[in-house]
């Protein structure tokens, strides 16, 4: 056999394998794209070979999911730097000994943490130690989680599409507000979503700042130090059936704009400077179908502008609405007001905003047009409400006959308080909320 027929023979054969690969080459590619690799599970257990989170870290590829069984793990500060899932069995206790911060997140996309305990992280004056820490990440799920004692519960930082539901945050505060820090803490992030944590003992129960473009939903705030929600340089979020109860505070939403404020429960915010919701330097939002109740302040607005404010209804308050002079065309209209001891109050002379279409219990006009709206207009500041605003001892005299009579002159005769300040279509019966 010839050079030249062993080339020819080797050339056919040559062909035949191509051949084939192309053949069989797609459905190798289907089965890689339909059927990708398999995630291992890496499991953690104090009776196992592997008794260590951080050894099941380390062990764990991107993608995998590590499932920690019930337990108490003190391993200082626990570092993911990958795409992990970290699940819970059996109520396992991550214990941070009131020294070190418990679980650090940092340049990962796509981690989860859930059905974990935590408890008793460290406590700086100069760190914000948390007992979840997210840095840097996007696309990060926290849920189910318990957190009790720490300082910082959840701390995410520079992160963006990330999903805080359905955790348990308990802390013990201190006997002032730099004794612990905030339930949840957000700073720098955009896509944020917070919806079904209930959160007790912090100082702040939720905190954003510079946090844009992010839904807080069905949580409940309690008997949090300052406040139950705290807003500050973030644009474009909003918050929606969430409740904010017996706060040091109540709400406080600042410097921002486009907020949307929805079906909220404010109730029992009471001290000598408390409110259910203060706006300040807020520009275009709305509050609508929220509930003001026994609340010191149900909203006070200093330097806001084209607020609508539709729809609330405000109930046995001390004030249910603050609006100071700095507040300009905002929209009051279709809220009720039930037994507030005062309805409206202000401190400057000159009023900028709309008050008309909301039912006032203390109006005593009458409809003879029967067309549901009032045919006369009804002021609702009070002669006594003024004279607080400059003497506040003066309140002692609330339920004099005196003051009665003062009230009831000036609505006939206007000449202290706002003369623009009146609603000139009030409603005969309450909006059906």
């Amino acid at each position: 056999m010839n050079t030249e027929e062993i080339f020819l023979i080797g050339k056919k054969l040559w062909q035949h394998i191509l051949n084939g690969v192309t053949k069989i080459l797609p459905f190798f590619i289907f089965i890689v794209v339909v059927f990708p690799l398999q995630a291992a599970v890496v499991n953690v257990s104090k009776q196992d070979k592997i008794s260590s989170i951080k050894q099941a870290i380390a062990i764990a590829l991107p993608g995998d999911t590590v499932i920690i069984h019930g337990g108490v793990y003190k391993e200082k500060n626990i570092v993911i730097n990958k795409k992990l899932t970290l699940l819970g069995k059996n109520n396992p206790v991550l214990d941070g000994e009131n020294k070190y911060e418990i679980l650090t997140i940092k340049d990962v996309a796509g981690a989860v943490v859930s059905g974990i305990t935590f408890q008793f992280s460290g406590f700086s004056s100069l760190k914000d130690l948390a007992a979840i820490k997210v840095i840097d990440s996007r696309q990060i799920l926290i849920s189910n989680n318990t957190i009790l004692n720490t300082h910082f519960a959840i701390f995410i930082a520079s992160s963006d599409n990330f999903r805080i539901e359905g955790n348990q945050i308990r802390g013990t505060p201190g006997d002032d507000e730099q004794s612990t820090g905030n339930g949840i803490h957000l700073w720098k992030n955009s896509y944020a979503t917070i919806v079904n944590n209930r959160i007790t003992g912090h100082r702040d129960g939720i905190y954003f700042e510079f946090v844009q473009h992010s839904t807080i939903s069905n949580n409940y705030c309690k008997n949090n130090i300052r406040y139950g929600l705290h807003f500050m340089f973030s644009n474009n979020d909003e918050y929606i059936k969430n409740t904010f109860e017996e706060n040091g505070a109540g709400v406080a939403v600042m410097f921002s704009h486009h907020i949307h404020m929805y079906s909220n429960h404010f109730m029992n915010n009471q001290g000598a400077s408390t409110y259910g919701l203060l706006l300040k330097e807020i520009n275009d939002g709305i509050i609508k179908d929220n509930v003001f109740e026994q609340n010191t302040i149900g909203i006070y607005l200093e330097g806001t502008n084209r607020i609508d404010v539709i729809n609330n209804q405000f109930i046995r308050n001390g004030y249910a609405l603050r609006i100071q002079a700095s507040c300009n065309n905002n929209n009051v209209h279709s809220n009720n007001f039930f037994e507030n001891t005062f309805d409206v109050a202000t401190n400057g002379s000159l009023v900028l905003n709309n008050f008309n279409g909301n039912y006032w219990d203390k109006y005593d006009g009458y409809d003879l047009k029967h067309d549901g709206v009032g045919d006369v207009p009804y002021r609702p500041i009070s002669l006594f409400s003024m004279v607080i605003e400059n003497i506040p001892v003066a309140s002692i005299f609330l339920r004099s006959f005196v003051v009665f009579l003062l009230d009831q002159s000036e609505k006939i005769i206007p000449s202290i308080t706002p003369e623009n300040l009146v609603d000139n279509t009030p409603l005969m019966k309450p909006v059906k909320m």
